[in-house]
């Protein structure tokens, strides 16, 4: 019986969470997965991801029955960050800077965390909208671009499609709209240093999913 259940794809690969934390990893969560999986046992629910656009994503209802069965479900990263603060006074727990955000209002909508992946691999194809805005704020604080420039390339990205954010993308499309000399200098810091909060979010969560069963007995 698994007693641990993570929905887990483009955020984290399955062979680095399974370094962390022992538990049964699933594709990136789908409507009526959660059900699926206090059928199978359950205990401890991890939901880092989630389909967003391209098929029915999980519902709230679902998380909710799964809590009110005594399932402790944990969010962070992507859909669990959305769900986990849109659920947590009713008894989600949420983990990690993506979820905080929404929570407090700071990020609002689903794009902020949305990208295509392929399939078959899980490998992101294009960049979620939180990892550039944390990569430009960095970028900022370090000094090698000014406010200005980063609310600009903030709002290029903001205006591209989800599955057509890419840096590669972005960049061009700054071309003739910021400095020569300062979008160089930002290509190579955004080349060398991409940030990936998401990433960070979802070992967070696998951590936190860890200490969980181990006051449960579960590791």
């Amino acid at each position: 019986m698994p007693g641990i259940i993570v929905f887990l794809g483009p955020s984290l690969h399955p062979d680095e969470a399974a370094e962390i934390l022992s538990a049964t990893f699933l594709p990136p969560a789908r409507r009526g997965d959660i059900p699926g999986a206090v059928c199978e046992g359950a205990r401890i629910i991890g939901l880092i991801d989630g389909v967003f656009f391209q098929e029915c994503s999980v519902g709230h209802r679902e998380i909710l029955d799964a809590i009110s069965r005594g399932v402790r479900v944990v969010g962070a990263s992507s859909m669990g960050a959305l769900r986990a603060a849109e659920l947590d006074t009713l008894g989600m727990e949420g983990v990690g800077k993506v979820y905080r955000l929404y929570r407090d209002g700071t990020l609002v909508s689903d794009d902020e965390v949305a990208l295509v992946f392929d399939p078959e691999t899980g490998i992101a194809l294009s960049e979620p909208l939180i990892n550039i805005r944390c990569t430009i704020s960095e970028a900022e604080k370090k000094g090698i671009i000014d406010r200005e420039t980063a609310d600009r390339l903030i709002s290029l990205a903001q205006s591209l499609y989800f599955p057509e954010r890419t840096w590669d993308r972005i960049l061009d499309m700054a071309e003739g709209r910021i400095d020569p000399g300062t979008l160089f200098r930002f290509s190579e810091y955004a080349r060398e240093h991409p940030a990936d909060q998401k990433r960070e979010d979802a070992i967070a969560a696998l951590h936190r999913i860890r200490e969980i069963g181990e006051e449960m007995g579960l590791v």
